[in-house]
C-alpha cells in the first residue's frame, strides 16, 4: 500500500498539523512517510500545503506531480490541485470553503462539512481533526489507533488532555463524510 496525499488551504486552517499528525501516525505503525511543507510568507491567512507519502515499502521521492488522495479547504486549493489527483483518485473538500464544487468525472469526489462540525461542537480548533477523519473513513492509510498514539507524539504535553476531544472530532469527520 502506498498513498500520495495532498493537504492544502489556508494558514491557520491546520493544513501544516494535519499532515504532520497523519505522517507521525505512520510512523507509529511502522510504515515509511515523507512529510513536505509548502508555505507562503503569509503563515496566516496564506495559502499553504503539505504532501504525505504513506507506503509499506520505502518512499524514492518526496515530490509529487499527481496525487492519490487531494483534500482542498478553499477555492484556490481545488482550482490548483483538482487536475492533480491521479483518475480514479479521491478529492475531499470542505463545503464551506468551496465556491465552484469539482467537476471531474474519473474522480471520487467526497464533501466534508468540517467547518460547521467543529461549530457545533464548539471549538473552531479541531477543524483538521474532522476533515482527518473524513480521510480516514475513505482511504483508511493508518488506524484509529496509530492516530492517537500520533497525537501523544506531536502534540505537547499540557495539551495531552484535548486528545480525546481531537478523537471525538475525527469520529464526527467519518460520520459526515459524503460521496457526491
Amino acid at each position: 500500500m502506498k498513498k500520495e496525499i495532498i493537504i492544502s488551504g489556508f494558514g491557520g486552517q491546520g493544513v501544516l498539523s494535519m499532515g504532520k499528525i497523519l505522517a507521525y501516525s505512520g510512523l507509529m505503525e511502522d510504515k515509511e512517510v515523507t512529510w513536505m511543507p509548502a508555505y507562503g510568507p503569509e503563515q496566516r491567512g496564506g495559502t499553504c500545503n503539505v504532501t504525505v507519502i504513506v507506503s509499506d515499502d520505502r518512499v524514492s521521492s518526496p515530490i509529487l506531480s499527481k496525487y492519490d488522495v487531494a483534500i482542498v479547504l478553499n477555492q484556490p486549493s481545488l482550482d490548483k490541485f483538482e487536475s492533480k489527483v491521479k483518475p480514479g483518485g479521491v478529492l475531499i473538500y470542505d463545503s464551506n470553503g468551496i465556491i465552484n464544487p469539482p467537476t471531474r468525472k474519473d474522480i471520487e469526489v467526497y464533501r466534508i462539512s468540517a467547518t460547521d462540525k467543529a461549530v457545533e461542537m464548539k471549538n473552531t480548533k479541531v477543524f483538521n481533526m474532522i476533515v482527518l477523519g473524513g480521510l480516514l473513513k475513505v482511504c483508511p492509510v493508518v488506524t484509529l489507533n496509530g492516530l492517537e498514539k500520533a497525537l501523544y507524539k506531536t502534540l505537547p504535553e499540557r495539551h495531552h488532555g484535548l486528545i480525546p476531544l481531537n478523537m471525538d472530532a475525527v469520529a464526527e469527520g467519518q460520520k459526515i463524510m459524503e460521496k457526491q
